[in-house]
């Protein structure tokens, strides 16, 4: 079972919404779609579905080209952010509806609603309607209803952004093991990078319509193939600054530092949680006034001014910044990336 993608492009009163798209997912793993709100992941997944038109290209299901079929005639399921139940309908006909619809023997019902509501805990909660249930119980019936349905495809847009923050982590590393082993491809929408590495698998980043890198999510974290895609997946967002590169001398405004690179400009981006307030092993000290602080959970966050560019520091700990005053901040050049005036990565001796 696999779902490829050939070119796909969606079109809008003559402007391209998603540009030239090819991509082959497979089962077994998330393929997770990552991008900021408007980068084109839910206009995606309905093409993929059927729910929305192509304009060029061919969606292809386990080796069906399905472009112009029917979504209902696709085996497919879509689990949206909001909680699509049916109001009059018990938990139980809520998840048994799909089948019913296609035509499924009363007797093999019962049992495929009963197994999917025992992987989602919802046993006890059959008889409730949806009014009965809390947000995440109302999310896990849904999720119920496209394990149950036995899909070839689920697509699963941002399912977890409207549950409070518990639910969200709870349901979040459930997810990989709820569609393990069931031979459907799935595919993940987030705009939140730490999700995408939550769930692994494979990762498009997408950006203005457009997939800028597809792979391993570990990958592609590791080694981005753009600034682009480097600042698509990073939250906080991926400090970056100019850095000119002299005598093997590397300069980015008052902070120098040794660096096997040949001569010339480059952008040098590295995350905000490689920017410490302390002293590190090998690390370039960075004077910054600092703008905004956050203290979230166990890490204090520093949004500081270094050299007319925001910059973000991410730390373990209560540290004691003053908004307005100058302060130091630490980084090892080791941990950033480094990218040519095109965009590109640029390797180290190059």
């Amino acid at each position: 079972m696999t779902l490829r993608l050939e070119a796909i492009t969606k079109v809008v009163e003559g402007r391209t919404h998603i540009k030239p798209t090819t991509l082959e997912l497979h089962p077994g793993r998330f393929n997770v779609l990552l991008g900021p709100t408007g980068a084109g992941k839910t206009s995606l997944i309905k093409m993929m579905a059927g729910l929305d038109p192509i304009a060029s290209g061919k969606v292809i299901l386990d080796g069906e080209d399905v472009t112009r079929r029917n979504p209902q005639k696709r085996r497919i399921s879509l689990v949206h952010q909001f909680f699509v139940n049916y109001p009059h309908m018990t938990v139980f006909e809520n998840i048994a509806s799909p089948l019913r619809v296609a035509g499924v023997p009363k007797s093999e019902i019962q049992g495929r609603v009963e197994a999917a509501a025992d992987v989602l805990k919802l046993r006890p909660m059959l008889d409730r309607r949806p009014h009965e249930l809390s947000g995440g119980q109302q999310q896990r019936t849904a999720l119920a209803r496209a394990i149950a349905k036995d899909s070839r495809a689920v697509f699963l847009d941002e399912p977890l952004a409207n549950l409070d923050y518990k639910l969200r982590e709870e349901l979040r590393e459930q997810l990989p093991d709820l569609f393990a082993g069931r031979g459907a491809v799935v595919v993940y929408a987030t705009s939140e990078p730490e999700e995408a590495l939550l769930l692994g698998g494979e990762t498009a980043l997408m950006e203005d319509g457009h997939v800028r890198q597809f792979g391993p999510t570990a990958d592609i974290y590791r080694a981005p193939a753009s600034l682009a895609a480097a600042r698509t997946f990073s939250d906080p967002p991926i400090n970056a600054a100019p850095v000119t590169v002299s005598g093997g001398t590397a300069r980015m405004g008052s902070a120098t530092w040794a660096a096997a690179r040949a001569d010339g400009d480059y952008t040098f981006a590295i995350r905000p949680h490689h920017v410490l307030p302390q002293p590190m092993a090998n690390g370039v000290a960075l004077e910054g006034t600092v703008a905004v602080t956050e203290l979230s959970g166990s890490e204090s966050s520093a949004h500081f001014d270094l050299d007319g560019r925001p910059w973000v520091s991410l730390a373990h700990g209560v540290h004691p910044y003053r908004v307005g005053e100058p302060h130091t901040f630490h980084m090892d050049p080791a941990d950033g990336f480094w990218f040519g005036p095109d965009g590109a990565p640029v390797q180290e001796g190059r």
